[in-house]
């Protein structure tokens, strides 16, 4: 007989794979010349939430023109990393230390 693991232990999976597909997706939207562009309109919120309002109305307008945003974010994600770098958590400038 199979055991069932517990809610938790599945959950934590789930919400990274849920998270980690919804990155993409963003990603791979805001790439589509002009449909692009309306997407990078409607998520200027969440960059400037991430990013702070300079870096986020900055990665926004870069990703909103068409062909610029596209090499942008294939760019960002073959390496792995943003142009414009998220803010720090507040956790990590309370204690000093940062991850790479």
């Amino acid at each position: 007989m199979a055991q069932k693991h517990s809610s938790k232990e599945r959950s934590i999976p789930r919400k990274i794979a849920h998270a980690a597909g919804w990155q993409l997706f963003k990603r791979g939207a805001k790439m589509l010349p002009f449909g692009g562009t309306v997407v990078a309109v409607i998520l200027v919120g969440s960059d400037i939430k991430q990013k702070g309002v300079v870096n986020g109305v900055v990665n926004s307008a870069i990703d909103a023109i068409p062909l610029v945003g596209l090499v942008k974010n294939g760019i960002e994600i073959v390496r792995g990393k943003d142009f414009l770098p998220d803010k720090p958590d507040k956790e990590e400038s309370k204690n000093g230390s940062r991850s790479a």
